[in-house]
């Protein structure tokens, strides 16, 4: 695949210009951390040479001078807020975030629980880090934030809230998710250093968008295509280009709020050592592109495939937060259509030669494309996986790699003692029974051995699949789209 982002420019740039934003204050920053920090796998697709966990990395290069507060909001503790990509609580994802952190060699120092008024479940979470040993601080809510500045940075605002003790020069404030008051937390703690006569720092880390590429570049634009259902917008930083007359770009929610940090900044501090949003960030991810060709077109693929995503969710759920109106408009900003996805029109094509049976189509990294069709033994993204295989070990393709007297057993498990209507194999149950050839048939082990290689690919299903065959093509890192529609489309009201 094209590479189109150098990642080991990036740590070494990224790293050593945090030491710098360091050593700007009296050696004290506390850096809001945005978006996915162990598993960026929007950053790798639009730019594809990032790793997923390219931040860690960074931070690890980092590791002697941070520690790491995790802060959480008590309103999402008592609501039981669920993080999506997981499917676990908000709290247990911040026990799982320190297991993580801690595992990698980073040092958590403490929890912050925010938005703190006595909520009993937030009570039971700050108990239940004490007895595991991790220290924890409260945070109240504040009357009039964030606009009534002069009673936020006040005792009765930022002054009852606890210090945070904290052993390292740079502290990065992350969360499980959105709306965690990490900006409050770090400007909580600017105000405390102040009084303590500590001239500390803040700043923000965020990956998108890109704030030295073009606002309607296509990285940016498919930053705003994956958080539609926030009604993002990217937008020219006016105080920006204000105070240097350069163009850049930055995101609605952060240009709003700038005045009111800015205010309380001079409040804290007498001066506020920014002039314009931009200036708060430290990202240095657009200095590292390589080949901008690669990484506009790998962006407008993930447009697309958001676009899909919104279509499809819209089919089994109904409405959703997705906003269908925002991504077509962003595709028209992009000059795309769906056309320009070429395991689309191949797959579609594949359905129509096939009498209408669903298919599917996966796109090789040499840029062949390959399709398959639901058969008797075989669903539609089965058999185009195994023909995949097949290209990739330079099998022929009627060569058998699983013999269909080793797939009737299996059907037999799946109808006549687990219950199962559909006959047919999906992902996990061909790639299990390829396995058990791969022990006797070279060929199956050859073909076994080419997985790796689909990672990074495009793939299209002229249907909507189950969540295991959903799962395997994510476990694989392949680009999944399908079209918004169930293989039998007479069942109103439920879907298997």
């Amino acid at each position: 695949m094209k590479i189109g982002f150098s990642n080991d420019m990036y740590l070494k740039m990224q790293s050593e210009h945090i030491r710098e934003r360091i050593q700007q204050f009296d050696n004290k920053l506390y850096l809001e951390f945005g978006g996915k920090l162990f598993d960026d796998y929007h950053a790798s697709r639009v730019l594809p040479g990032f790793q997923p966990d390219s931040k860690l990395q960074m931070l690890l290069q980092l590791k002697d001078q941070a520690e790491v507060v995790i802060v959480i909001s008590a309103e999402d503790i008592e609501s039981n807020k669920i993080r999506g990509d997981y499917g676990i609580t908000y709290d247990l994802d911040v026990l799982r975030l320190i297991d993580e952190f801690q595992e990698a060699g980073l040092l958590v120092g403490s929890v912050c629980i925010t938005k703190f008024s006595g909520q009993p479940m937030a009570e039971q979470f700050q108990k239940r880090l004490a007895s595991l040993g991790i220290k924890s601080y409260r945070h109240y809510k504040i009357s009039g934030y964030p606009h009534d500045v002069a009673h936020i940075v006040s005792d009765e605002g930022y002054g009852q809230n606890e210090y945070i003790e904290t052993t390292r020069p740079l502290v990065v404030v992350t969360a499980p998710g959105p709306g965690s008051g990490k900006m409050a937390t770090c400007l909580s703690q600017l105000y405390h250093e102040y009084r303590r006569g500590n001239k500390a720092g803040y700043a923000k880390f965020e990956t998108f968008p890109i704030w030295n590429l073009p606002l309607k570049h296509p990285v940016n634009l498919a930053y705003e295509a994956a958080t539609a259902d926030l009604n993002d917008v990217n937008m020219i930083d006016p105080f920006h280009l204000e105070a240097y007359q350069q163009t850049t770009v930055n995101y609605n929610r952060d240009i709003e709020i700038f005045p009111v940090v800015n205010a309380m900044f001079e409040l804290i501090a007498g001066k506020s050592p920014y002039k314009s949003p931009t200036d708060m960030g430290v990202n240095m991810a657009g200095n590292c592109i390589i080949d901008d060709e690669v990484c506009r077109a790998a962006s407008c693929q993930e447009i697309i495939r958001r676009y899909y995503k919104c279509l499809c969710d819209h089919k089994r759920y109904g409405e959703t937060r997705d906003d269908l109106y925002k991504l077509e408009l962003l595709m028209q900003q992009a000059g795309i259509t769906i056309q320009d996805r070429s395991v689309v029109c191949r797959a579609l094509l594949r359905e129509e030669a096939a009498g209408n049976l669903p298919a599917a189509a996966i796109e090789l990294p040499d840029g062949n494309i390959v399709t398959g069709r639901t058969g008797e033994l075989l669903g539609a993204v089965s058999a185009a996986l195994l023909n995949a295989l097949k290209i990739l070990a330079g099998i022929a393709d009627d060569v058998k790699l699983v013999a269909p007297e080793a797939i009737a057993p299996i059907q037999d498990l799946k109808t006549e003692y687990l219950g199962s209507k559909n006959p047919r194999l999906h992902m996990d149950e061909i790639l299990i029974a390829l396995s058990a050839s791969a022990a006797s048939n070279p060929l199956a082990k050859k073909a076994m051995e080419q997985l790796p290689k689909l990672k990074g690919c495009e793939a299209h299903s002229t249907v909507l699949l189950s969540a295991v065959d959903e799962q395997i093509f994510k476990r694989l890192g392949i680009h999944l789209t399908c079209e918004p529609r169930y293989e039998a489309d007479d069942r109103k009201y439920h879907k298997h």
